[in-house]
């Protein structure tokens, strides 16, 4: 058994009252205390006298939540019955509730339970669904303006991207892929450079709730997760005999390589997932690092702090500017190393594409 209760604010406490008989109880070295009017808010070592005798009867099961039912006897033969609800809280912690058995069903006023899925829209989810909504509009109308001005020169938002567009095609998607494969997987290719370059360039404007999209597991764990359905899905009977049984590759080898082909499999996109995560942490992580210098120096001498604070604002501008190249090229990088794994997975066989 725990040694808190907690109050009707979910805070953690060291006694409970209950609200329908207002009899107080108190927890002391485990063991529950009867406190009457005269002693509660005393030390709980001169309420001993008012000690409950304790039962704990078998735990029983009350709305997913674990309970005991411990009977707490009163000095004038009386008795109650507090149920003590048995959770954890993120840290690993015993957190209880007592609840006394009046008759009614009060876990409502103490603990409602933990949800086992959450969809409420976080900071990041916020910040992707921005982003997305913002390159859809964007590309979207490039689109309708291609189509208002064909053969014509482009101008404004066109001028601007048209550069990254072409390069993405040209330096990205044909180089890896083949012009006539290209084409298939060139609209995803787009889209994730586009999305993670967004993504990006949103953490970097400064007091506008400091997001960090693509420094978030989860949202890099999904893109990740995309690559390696595309990449499995497009796979050729080229690309999977070579991974299942490699050719011209001695038979005890293959037992050896073929596990270790079919596991690069997974960690192709576990690279791709930890390299973006960690290259757009790094760099947060490192401006964090010299602002917290001001405050540490600050603290044993004021001029220290000062003189700190100079050169780790001048590191933090520079670094700003280094982040500015990282969103970037991190999403380049993404962007290149997917269409690999797809230029990998649908590669033609040698003999074939002499033969073309």
């Amino acid at each position: 058994m725990s040694s808190v209760f907690m109050d009707e604010h979910h805070e953690m406490t060291k006694t409970y009252t209950s609200p329908s008989t207002g009899n107080t109880y108190a927890l002391h070295h485990e063991q529950i205390l009867v406190v009457n009017g005269e002693a509660h808010g005393h030390d709980a070592h001169t309420a001993d006298h008012h000690a409950a005798d304790t039962h704990v009867q078998p735990a029983q099961q009350d709305h997913g939540v674990h309970t005991e039912a411990v009977a707490v006897h009163h000095e004038n033969g009386a008795s109650d019955t507090v149920y003590v609800d048995a959770v954890a809280d993120s840290l690993g912690k015993g957190v209880v509730t007592a609840i006394e058995n009046d008759g009614k069903d009060a876990s409502h006023e103490h603990f409602e339970g933990t949800p086992v899925i959450d969809f409420s829209i976080t900071k990041s989810v916020l910040g992707m669904l921005l982003m997305l909504a913002l390159v859809v509009f964007i590309f979207v109308k490039m689109a309708k303006a291609y189509e208002k001005r064909k053969g014509m020169a482009p101008k404004g938002m066109q001028n601007l991207l048209e550069p990254l567009v072409l390069f993405i095609k040209d330096e990205v998607a044909i180089p890896a892929l083949g012009k006539k494969r290209a084409q298939k997987f060139l609209p995803f290719l787009l889209t994730v450079f586009f999305f993670i370059w967004a993504c990006n360039m949103l953490g970097l404007i400064p007091f506008l709730g400091g997001f960090n999209i693509t420094g978030t597991l989860s949202i890099t764990l999904v893109l990740a997760a995309i690559v390696f359905v595309i990449t499995t899905v497009n796979g050729n009977a080229h690309y999977w005999g070579h991974i299942v049984w490699p050719p011209g590759v001695p038979l005890p080898i293959k037992f050896i390589l073929v596990p270790i082909e079919l596991l690069s499999v997974f960690i192709k996109p576990a690279v791709l997932m930890i390299r973006l995560t960690a290259n757009i942490n790094a760099g947060h992580i490192i401006i964090l690092a010299f602002t917290s210098l001001i405050f540490i120096f600050g603290e044993k001498s004021q001029a220290a702090g000062y003189g700190v604070g100079v050169f780790a604002t001048a590191f933090m501008i520079f670094m700003y500017f280094i982040e500015l190249l990282v969103a970037f090229l991190q999403a380049y990088v993404f962007t290149l190393l997917a269409a690999l794994y797809f230029g990998d997975a649908t590669q033609e066989h040698h003999h074939e594409e002499a033969h073309h």
